[in-house]
């Protein structure tokens, strides 16, 4: 099959998938404050660390170009930029590993991971930012792969366009550093793509300094110091973050975790330079996402995520693996395997405790199965002044807020608890 039509087919299952699952209610976490500042169409003027300023101005455009109202335009966006970067995967290990089983078995796998299949089912940013980062995986790869100097340039415009979306992306300009080092004697394109990505960083810079807001903004945000707690961790702290790191990385890929590990061997050998830069871009990424002292900390190893994606692709590629190809259907049951993980815990007494604990947001359902349709919603939860065991009062402000709009609007109480 054309490999273009491969990732055709590959964007509309997704899409599907993506759709069928997406959230019914509007989910807890920061959802909610993402689909209010649509709704008010509050353009994003400045790029702070959690201002996300391409994200939540591309949503605005999305509903006034289609018409969509900010829940449904929100959807699109997670969705599709979902279902797209399942394609670029796909793209990507085919044009390094020229493997056509081998390159679909990584994309069903990434695209039924747990971070990013959950992520692509509620308003959050992490998928349109994954697009852009697979992007610039896709850009390098090519860059290696292929003699079209325009991926060079490419590489450096798509991860400059991912500062905008989230600024963790500072994590792999190392990679890009060391992949123009690798092109330095392309000296005219390796110059102008580092051009480019400097104006679209420094331009970070300059929009907030023209706002009013300090030099160190772009990477900074005054609603926490995550970044300083994740330095004054204990010893025995660091220790059990990297082994729930691990638990993350199995949770995701379960036993194609092993084919991962022998993609990064099988880089090593075959493609040094690129093994290089994929490697810090891994070490750093990962690094970060596994100390970083917040209580969603998986989310931000998505980067990571798709890097070890490319990885089992090119992994499973390997000639010695070629015996495989007829069991690589098994990909297309990890669906089942996060019913079973879900069904076991649950049976355990540990499971029924933590299931009730977090009952007022949906229990296990909401921590080991991926999929969000039919979940419980923020805004019926604040609306029925429900209380939870833990504190979530920096959710509910925005859900009263976002209340408080839509009964302006005209919805009842009743119509709300839809939403």
């Amino acid at each position: 099959m054309n490999k273009y039509l491969s990732a055709i087919f590959l964007f509309i299952i997704f899409l599907g998938i993506y759709y069928i699952g997406s959230f019914s209610k509007i989910p807890f976490a920061d959802c909610v404050g993402f689909v209010l500042s649509a709704e008010k169409e509050e353009w994003a003027v400045v790029a702070d660390a959690t201002s996300h300023f391409l994200y939540i101005n591309t949503v605005i455009l999305i509903k006034n170009l289609i018409g969509m109202n900010a829940i449904e335009a929100s959807r699109f966006l997670v969705v599709s930029s979902g279902a797209a970067t399942v394609s670029v995967i796909y793209l990507t290990v085919k044009s390094i590993s020229k493997t056509e089983w081998a390159s679909l078995t990584a994309a069903f796998v990434f695209g039924f991971s747990f971070s990013f299949w959950r992520n692509a089912e509620i308003v959050e940013v992490y998928t349109y930012n994954s697009l852009w980062v697979s992007l610039f995986f896709f850009s390098v790869i090519k860059s290696f792969t292929e003699n079209k100097r325009i991926y060079i340039l490419l590489s450096s415009l798509f991860l400059g366009i991912s500062l905008w979306v989230h600024i963790q992306n500072i994590l792999l300009i190392p990679a890009l550093l060391i992949f123009l080092f690798y092109f330095r004697n392309e000296r005219k394109y390796a110059i102008a793509s580092l051009f480019i990505f400097a104006a679209l960083f420094g331009s970070l810079f300059i929009l907030n300094i023209s706002q009013g807001l300090p030099f160190n903004s772009p990477y900074s945000s005054d609603q926490g110091t995550w970044v300083e707690d994740s330095l004054k961790k204990s010893t025995i702290q660091y220790v059990k973050d990297f082994f729930q790191s691990l638990v993350y990385l199995i949770y995701n890929f379960n036993l194609f975790t092993y084919f991962g590990v022998a993609g990064i061997l099988l880089l090593y050998k075959t493609h040094r330079k690129m093994f290089f830069v994929f490697a810090v871009g891994a070490v750093c990424v990962y690094g970060f996402s596994t100390f970083y002292a917040v209580s969603d900390n998986y989310v931000f190893f998505l980067p990571f995520n798709i890097i070890f994606a490319l990885s089992i692709g090119y992994g499973l590629s390997s000639a010695k693996y070629a015996r495989l190809r007829k069991f690589s259907w098994v990909c297309l049951l990890i669906p089942v395997g996060y019913l079973l993980f879900y069904n076991v815990i649950l049976l355990t007494d540990k499971g029924k405790e933590f299931h009730a604990f977090k009952e007022y947001k949906g229990g296990l359902d909401y921590y080991a199965l991926p999929w969000m349709n039919n979940n419980v919603g923020i805004l019926e939860f604040t609306i029925d002044k429900k209380q939870a065991p833990e504190p979530i009062e920096w959710m509910t402000i925005s859900a009263l807020e976002y209340i408080k709009v839509l009964k302006s609007k005209g919805y009842t109480e009743e119509q709300i608890r839809k939403l």
